[in-house]
């Protein structure tokens, strides 16, 4: 595919969405959240394509959303009916909420490799991803309440699922930084490399090593994690009855075994 805001390759089954804006410090513009959704439904539905890192090109992961996006809005939304000017705008953000969301909908994992700053928009774009690192120069906030705003597209609805209430409740209300040992510490992210050059070896070997296992098991467990979290304990257990009724006796299943007794490495079809 063609992007503009992106930068998206494929190699060895593991798919680098690069955030491709360096010069505007990969600010969110209006096309980047569009190509994004595009980026996760091509992951989705190519096969080759097994696990998904998504990073930032230059010094910045992403200043967040692109501030003349915001600026924009009052044209977008014109309409000398208060009602309908008003439902313009909800749908407006109901729409990034969906690029977003398309991340977490995506069966195949999604990784994010962060490098610098992760800001606002950053934030809610990471916290979709099943597993976030980062470098040890990286720092995160949530930086909506210093320009009078409410995060609105995904931070206060899954932040607090990774860090805790209380925690998320500071980040949000302040604003402060939180830099990339410390966001290892309250789970934020999984682990904090000590360079960048170590953050993209290191992700790019967890997500190769993802790879390599069989892709049916891997999009059940991401399927059955994200269902679990936002339901009973029962409720999950009886979803992966139902998934496995239908998906455990794959030809994955068999190769693994036949690997195993052979002492090799299994290979899996797309």
């Amino acid at each position: 595919m063609n992007f503009t805001t992106l930068d998206v390759t494929l190699d060895a089954g593991v798919a680098t969405i690069a955030l491709n804006r360096p010069d505007k410090a990969n600010a969110m513009s209006e096309p980047m959240w569009y190509e994004m959704e595009q980026a996760m439904e091509w992951l989705d539905t190519t096969p080759e394509a097994r696990v998904g890192v998504i990073t930032g090109r230059g010094k910045f992961f992403t200043a967040g959303i692109d501030l003349t996006l915001l600026m924009g809005l009052g044209a977008k939304i014109e309409d000398d009916c208060d009602g309908r000017r008003h439902e313009k705008l909800r749908r407006l953000i109901l729409k990034l909420q969906d690029t977003l969301s398309s991340i977490e909908r995506c069966r195949k994992p999604v990784l994010a490799a962060v490098n610098g700053a992760c800001i606002g928009g950053g934030i809610d774009l990471v916290t979709a991803c099943d597993m976030r690192y980062c470098s040890s120069n990286a720092y995160f906030t949530v930086k909506e309440i210093d320009v009078g705003m409410t995060a609105d597209v995904g931070t206060l609805q899954r932040l607090p699922r990774l860090i805790g209430e209380g925690m998320a409740r500071e980040l949000a209300y302040t604003g402060r930084r939180v830099d990339g040992i410390e966001a290892q510490k309250m789970h934020l992210v999984n682990r904090c490399f000590e360079s960048p050059d170590a953050l993209a070896a290191g992700v790019m070997e967890i997500a190769r090593t993802i790879a390599a296992k069989s892709p049916l098991s891997i999009r059940g467990c991401k399927e059955m994690i994200t269902y679990t979290r936002d339901h009973s304990v029962a409720d999950g257990l009886n979803y992966i009855a139902t998934w496995n009724a239908a998906m455990l006796l794959s030809k994955d299943l068999f190769e693994a075994g036949a690997a195993n007794m052979q002492k090799r490495e299994p290979i899996f079809k797309d």
